[in-house]
């Protein structure tokens, strides 16, 4: 399972959590402009905006899991097991495999309006990669700097939603998802008062309660309310480490420890990385379950004009630094 979320200061940022039990061997990889990305149903793209993003690399091909482009607009496809629903080929619009979907959007939209209009004109197909690779069940958040919005490709169709909250994680379907916050409207920051009955001598008796009821479970529905809270009540300077740090804090809310979400038998989900790229620098940080400094990849320091992937393989092992020795 996985967890999106975006964040304003003075930059915008955008990132995610990715959540599995393994690694397919992701890479920070940068797609220049005149990488040639063959489209199945739709011809080639020859010449497009940069991106940077989280992929496995297979035969040449970035399959992204997040990415932004150097216009600043950010995507990532999450998990929706049991809801998405892709069509066959069809003869009107445009025809664009799952696996595409990222590079499609990011390679030609500068802006979410700009993606809207692209989306008129789409079916998501279920066109596979390869038979090594099974087709992914996912939904979308897709953001800039003045909106977000989600993207669920179902049975009945093909659904795009506001997203005012800027947070998506996996089931249910987002409106769902969105609805479940108004069980929450009475969380606070703040030291809770006694509501329960003015009879009652009920007292806050600790420091540190604010957000009391807040759910601490690893359900996608808990981490929705929890990044959703952690989010819109964060507080950060606008320095760059200052951004940096306390998107990592935001998304750090959710992280999965290693034996407490088994999902068979000796196998546990983990958070096997999590992302923050400055979309406005194109600046991608992240760290790892084995290593939790913040490592960076500036797409800015590569040859943007070039037609050839770079890849940077995720620094893993824990980076402890000393302090007398």
């Amino acid at each position: 399972m996985c967890t999106a979320a975006t964040y304003k200061t003075k930059d915008f940022y955008f990132g995610r959590t990715l959540d599995y039990e393994f690694s397919y061997g992701d890479q920070v990889t940068v797609t220049p402009r005149n990488y040639p990305f063959h489209f199945r149903h739709v011809g080639d793209l020859t010449n497009h905006y940069a991106i940077i993003g989280m992929a496995h690399v297979a035969d040449d091909y970035p399959l992204y899991y997040d990415a932004v482009n150097e216009k600043g607009l950010g995507m990532a496809g999450l998990n929706f097991v049991g809801n998405a629903s892709y069509s066959e080929v069809q003869t009107e619009g445009d025809n664009i495999a799952q696996f595409e979907f990222i590079p499609w959007i990011l390679s030609q939209c500068s802006s979410v309006t700009e993606v809207r209009e692209k989306l008129d004109y789409i079916n998501i197909v279920n066109t596979l990669f390869s038979e090594q690779f099974p087709l992914a069940q996912l939904h979308w958040i897709i953001a800039d700097e003045k909106e977000a919005i989600t993207v669920e490709s179902m049975s009945d169709g093909l659904h795009v939603y506001d997203n005012p909250i800027g947070v998506l994680t996996n089931n249910p379907p987002f409106p769902q998802q969105m609805f479940q916050l108004n069980n929450y409207m009475h969380l606070s920051p703040k030291q809770p008062v006694n509501t329960f009955g003015s009879n009652l001598p009920l007292n806050a008796y600790s420091r540190g309660m604010g957000a009391l009821g807040l759910p601490g479970d690893l359900s996608s529905a808990s981490r929705f309310v929890r990044v959703a809270f952690t989010k819109a009540n964060a507080f950060s300077g606008e320095s760059e480490e200052e951004s940096v740090s306390q998107f990592f804090h935001i998304l750090g809310s959710v992280d999965q420890q290693r034996g407490c979400c088994e999902v068979s038998d000796g196998k546990y989900e983990i958070t096997l990385y999590t992302s923050c790229c400055n979309t406005t620098k194109g600046i991608y940080y992240y760290n790892t379950y084995e290593n939790h400094q913040i490592s960076g990849v500036d797409m800015h320091m590569e040859n943007l004009d070039s037609d050839k992937l770079v890849c940077y393989p995720l620094i893993q092992g824990e980076q402890i630094k000393f302090q007398n020795r």
